[in-house]
């Protein structure tokens, strides 16, 4: 017998929903197995680096908008092991956030599926090991997520695109960098600049006449870079994933964790050009700037261009900072979804209160600590996620941050401050050092509503760009200076804010956030995952 009229339509569009959904949704599958392997990024030193699926960097993994990302990570390393997923969102879903502070790692001989969406975002992003100093050893990798064809960039589609991962390099291993941090000491200097996992041969190919998109992300443990390329001019198109207004640069100053996307024209005659990374802010005792050299190879050339590379911009904060500050929202662009950015209108929201976040290098029981207002950060054998779904009383010290620095004596402690969903907040990181700091936020994007020198007052809030900010998800502090940032607070969950120095992250100077309502909805936040690693005192819980 035919269904009523009524009945077949409803399952018409039933059948309907459900193939639109597969096919806006994808799902994407990777298997990675984490291993050391012999690398050899300085030439002449064989170094252990850590290998995904055999490869330093990582693979690459290239989606689109809303795609659902399943990476069943294997861990063959003699430790534990996570990976965090730098710049995406995870909307309410902080399970899958893959630092400390929300995941158990994952014990040495076994695995776990990471399952998250890569929910309204595109751009340029990255993944690294979020456990220990790992991160100095490889397991980086890029992530870049492609817009959906109905929603266009702001700029007509390249001839291609390449990827530079650049960072800072270390001839020490990963275990002994810990040892040293751990013994109270300092961090050297790093003995190298790569690009792509080496110091001097990478190449991007291109066709004369034709213009191709750069993605550079900063990928170091601490040490902030210029990129630029002999000869070319780099028109800034996408910021951590938002598009800015399309300004040209002869340069551009990334930080560590902090991502830029530029286009660059091959105009020039065809021959091969030097593509230059230098460090910057580096301590006056190096001897010579640290220096990694790639190659824009036009299809044609035979011959390398000629004349001197490029110079490095002039050292000091302040050109940095004009630049920084010349970075502009494009209010009429779309970013992931089709309505434009500036439909937001983050200037004329009230915020709801201020956080004032200091680091500081205290000594605590004799030793090199990294702290925030005076708290240095110390990671609890239970993830925070865990404790708070779990109700486990005595490991987070709920709100024992100070909103602001109050002199008190320095002290240890697992700080997490409890924020609202929804509010919106204005958070300001003061630096009363000489070295240069990187926060990075999970879970958000910002708006960099001003940078200043000195001590940051409220009289400051006047110099606010309240119209056209720049959004991102990491900013960078300079030396004895502040940057102020205002964050909606529309994902729920438990979020890192940290330093992406990661030499300071490691010895405290970080804290988590938590954003909730006490109602609880599927449409505020995701359950524990069914195959969450329990661990601590939430071992043997079961979900």
């Amino acid at each position: 017998m035919a269904p009523p009229p009524l009945v077949a339509l409803v399952c018409c569009l039933l059948a309907v929903a459900a193939t639109l959904a597969a096919a806006d949704d994808p799902y994407r599958f990777f298997t990675w197995s984490v291993t050391y392997g012999p690398i050899n990024p300085l030439g002449s030193t064989q170094q252990q680096g850590i290998l995904i699926n055999g490869q330093f960097p990582g693979p690459r993994i290239d989606c689109v908008t809303n795609d659902n990302i399943i990476v069943n990570v294997i861990n063959n390393l003699d430790e534990p092991f996570l990976l965090t997923w730098n710049g995406i969102k995870q909307r309410k879903n902080s399970w899958q956030d893959g630092v400390l502070g929300t995941n158990c790692p994952i014990p040495a001989g076994a695995n776990y599926t990471y399952k998250f969406q890569a929910k309204d975002q595109i751009g340029t992003f990255t993944y690294f090991p979020s456990v220990a100093l790992h991160r100095a050893a490889g397991g980086f990798g890029a992530f870049n997520v492609y817009q959906r064809p109905a929603i266009p960039v702001p700029y007509a589609p390249p001839a291609g695109d390449f990827t530079l991962l650049v960072g800072d390099w270390y001839r020490a291993g990963h275990k002994q960098l810990r040892q040293t941090l751990d013994a109270g000491g300092a961090l050297p200097p790093p003995d190298a600049l790569l690009i792509n996992g080496m110091p001097s041969a990478a190449t991007f190919v291109g066709d004369q006449g034709k213009t191709y998109l750069f993605r550079v992300s900063n990928v170091g443990v601490k040490t902030s870079v210029n990129v630029r390329i002999q000869g070319h001019s780099l028109r800034l198109v996408e910021v951590e994933g938002t598009h800015p207004v399309q300004n040209v640069y002869d340069s551009l100053d990334v930080h560590v964790g902090q991502s830029v996307a530029f286009l660059v024209t091959l105009d020039k005659p065809a021959q091969d050009y030097a593509v230059v990374a230098s460090a910057r802010f580096i301590p006056a005792m190096v001897a010579a700037p640290l220096t990694a050299m790639g190659t824009l190879h036009y299809s044609s050339a035979v011959s390398r261009a000629p004349g001197p590379l490029p110079a490095p911009p002039p050292e000091g904060a302040e050109w940095s900072m004009n630049q920084a500050r010349s970075f502009r929202w494009n209010l009429t662009a779309s970013a992931a979804r089709p309505n434009p950015q500036g439909s937001f209108h983050y200037g004329t929201i009230p915020t709801s209160r201020t956080l004032v976040l200091a680091n500081s290098a205290p000594l605590l029981a004799g030793q090199r600590r990294y702290a925030v207002n005076g708290v240095s950060f110390v990671v609890p054998d239970t993830p925070l996620k865990l404790v708070d779904n779990y109700n486990i009383a005595n490991v987070i010290g709920w709100d024992s941050v100070p909103a602001r620095p109050d002199g008190s004596a320095p002290r240890s402690g697992t700080p997490v401050v409890r924020l609202n969903l929804h509010e919106f907040i204005e958070v300001v990181f003061q630096n009363t050092e000489n070295e240069l700091q990187s926060w990075h936020l999970d879970g958000y994007d910002f708006w960099v509503v001003g940078y200043g020198n000195g001590q940051w007052t409220e009289s400051q809030r006047t110099t606010y760009n309240l119209v056209d900010a720049q959004a991102r998800h990491t900013v960078q502090v300079y030396p004895n200076g502040w940057s102020a940032i205002l964050v909606s607070l529309d994902n729920q969950g438990m979020w890192n804010l940290r330093s992406a120095n990661w030499d300071r992250q490691y010895l405290g100077q970080q804290l988590y956030m938590r954003v909730w309502t006490p109602q609880q909805s599927f449409s505020n936040e995701y359950s524990i995952p069914t195959n969450a690693i329990l661990c601590g005192r939430a071992a043997g819980l079961g979900h």
